[in-house]
């Protein structure tokens, strides 16, 4: 495993980092096969986690709070586990929209409360990166933003704050980057979603801003294994995400993606790869339920980047889409 900077946070993070999400809000998890998935990745060196409250109303902030729990920080900080969860909107919408006044989604007291519950389950003193799960940047000059976090690393509840920006929305918080209170900033970014070179990522690298890329696989589409006949149970998020009317375009491209795949290389492994192909990232989260996925997935580190003449031939299966109700 290798591992980079986390912008000005100073944390030296893996490159891939275990994401949470699919251990409590999608189908098909069982905890103590998500536990095992969570020690297998730290034992080969992921030391990165990134969960949620939204994600089962606390249930990954747990299970990343045992895990912690059996790997308490060793004297040598470089081997450490670092956790970052999310304070979800006092308004339950998603994505944020400009419409929404900010008192109504981060008031102080909401953002406290989550915070307190969110530590409570990680079983630690100070969150190591607590982040916002949805923003718009017309409440950046909100000042109770600023009070707020400020508070929270006065008081030493975080170490680090930042913002996970809606999706397909990568310039919808350049604004805030700029105040000077966001330490790292988490954005979809893939072979698809290439938008976030454009604007934000030179910010991210101009202020010293950690980036963590979500959603490397596109949801799953990315992993290859997805027909036309693919289905997911009700409840799943997967089964309005991936609805006929985004399944079918989305399979023409990954059709067209497996068309340029070296004969050598998975289309999971070109995915990740062409991430750590740039360097203004500083984790990629991927979602590992599997052991075989987690051995799978954090060998792409050592795998490295992909080669000039791939990475250009991947540059023209950008997808830039807009915001949908089907994808909130």
């Amino acid at each position: 495993m290798k591992y980079r900077k986390l912008g000005r946070t100073g944390y030296e993070v893996s490159e891939m980092a275990h994401g949470l999400w699919g251990m409590s809000g999608w189908s098909g998890s069982e905890d103590q096969e998500s536990l095992d998935s969570l020690q297998l990745a730290s034992d080969l060196g992921c030391n990165f986690f990134d969960t949620a409250w939204a994600y089962g109303q606390g249930k990954s902030d747990g299970l990343l709070g045992e895990i912690l729990a059996r790997n308490p920080s060793p004297p040598n900080p470089a081997k450490r586990l670092y956790a970052a969860s999310k304070i979800p909107p006092l308004n339950g919408k998603w994505p944020a929209r400009s419409a929404y006044k900010y008192q109504d989604v981060f008031p102080a007291d909401h953002v406290f409360k989550h915070t307190d519950l969110i530590l409570k389950q990680l079983r630690t003193n100070s969150i190591d990166l607590l982040q916002f799960h949805v923003w718009d940047d017309s409440w950046t000059d909100e000042p109770e933003f600023r009070t707020t976090v400020e508070k929270l690393k006065r008081d030493g509840r975080i170490r680090s704050f930042g913002l996970s920006l809606n999706r397909w929305e990568p310039e919808n918080g350049l604004r805030a980057l700029r105040t000077g209170l966001v330490d790292v900033v988490q954005v979809i970014y893939n072979i698809f979603d290439q938008a976030p070179e454009d604007k934000l990522f030179p910010v991210c690298e101009e202020l010293n801003i950690g980036v963590i890329a979500r959603v490397p696989l596109d949801e799953g589409s990315l992993g290859g294994k997805m027909t036309p006949q693919t289905t997911f149970p009700e409840g799943d998020w997967r089964a309005m995400y991936f609805a006929p009317k985004n399944l079918v375009p989305t399979l023409e491209r990954v059709d067209k993606l497996k068309a340029i795949l070296p004969a050598e290389m998975t289309l999971p492994e070109m995915a990740l790869r062409f991430i750590l192909s740039n360097p203004a990232v500083s984790t990629i989260i991927v979602g590992m339920r599997k052991l075989d996925h987690v051995r799978q997935n954090i060998a792409m580190s050592d795998a490295g980047p992909l080669d000039a003449t791939l990475l250009g031939k991947l540059k023209s299966h950008r997808w830039d889409r807009k915001p949908q109700p089907w994808a909130d």
